[in-house]
């Protein structure tokens, strides 16, 4: 079954993931390391490893973090979503929010 991840990705997330995947690319290549030596290494397929570095949303994403690893560039990947530089979170008193959001049953 394919993933709808392709078409349902908003814009700005799809351009983020394929700017991911051609850095990717690029470290890969910098580093002298072949298609088929990154896959192995990955143990991922080359079918694989070529769609990530496409940026295709429906490649895991701990595929991705295997090949940031393998590339030396994971210690990045942890500070994405850092609370710090979150201006909305940041915006809003982290103290009072719920420890956990249901949503209201309808009547």
């Amino acid at each position: 079954m394919r993933s709808a991840a392709k078409h349902t990705l908003p814009r700005d997330a799809r351009d983020a993931l394929v700017k991911l995947g051609e850095d990717i690319a690029v470290a890969r290549k910098k580093r002298g390391i072949s298609t088929v030596s990154m896959a192995e290494r990955a143990f991922i397929s080359r079918n694989t490893l070529y769609q990530a570095e496409k940026g295709n949303p429906s490649v895991s994403i701990a595929v991705y973090a295997t090949l940031l690893s393998l590339l030396g560039l994971v210690s990045r990947l942890g500070d994405v979503a850092e609370r710090s530089k979150d201006e909305v979170g940041l915006d809003l008193d982290e103290g009072n929010l719920p420890e956990r959001i249901t949503l209201k049953r309808r009547t």
